[in-house]
């Protein structure tokens, strides 16, 4: 694994990922996930050094993963991969809060993990692109 191909890959992942957080969750979905919320969670002013650093540790976990251990070196890979990854991963963790806290309703609690599957996706196929620019890993 070349670490330069993993840090751009972290890089532009976690650029996709932040992205695609505003306009599914600050754009899109705003409005319904606030109706589906039991709490006022939205934390004033934002830690934006947190969401950026939590970003970036998402998509280079990716970037680990799909290097490392999956051979994920394609657009069309990393987001099927990504998909599933952000699926199952986001709905194991959403039900565990469900079961154990009261900051959502069960519709978002499974709309969630269906909109982080889709960014999951996305982020996974710019990560698996951006590990098969040049022909090697």
């Amino acid at each position: 694994m070349k670490i330069d191909k993993l840090l751009l890959s972290t890089l532009a992942g976690g650029v996709a990922y932040f992205l695609l957080g505003f306009l599914f969750y600050g754009v899109l979905l705003m409005k319904f996930f606030e109706s589906h919320s039991t709490a006022n969670l939205m934390k004033e002013p934002m830690a934006w050094w947190a969401l950026i650093l939590g970003n970036l540790i998402w998509a280079f976990f990716l970037a680990y993963v799909f290097s490392r251990w999956a051979a994920v070196s394609t657009f069309a890979g990393g987001l099927k991969a990504g998909a599933i990854i952000g699926l199952l991963v986001s709905l194991g963790f959403n039900l565990s809060v469900f079961g154990t806290s009261d900051m959502m309703d069960l519709t978002g609690t499974l709309v969630d993990p269906i909109v982080n599957a889709i960014m999951t996706g996305i982020t996974g196929g710019v990560v698996g692109w951006v590990l098969g620019m040049g022909g090697n890993k």
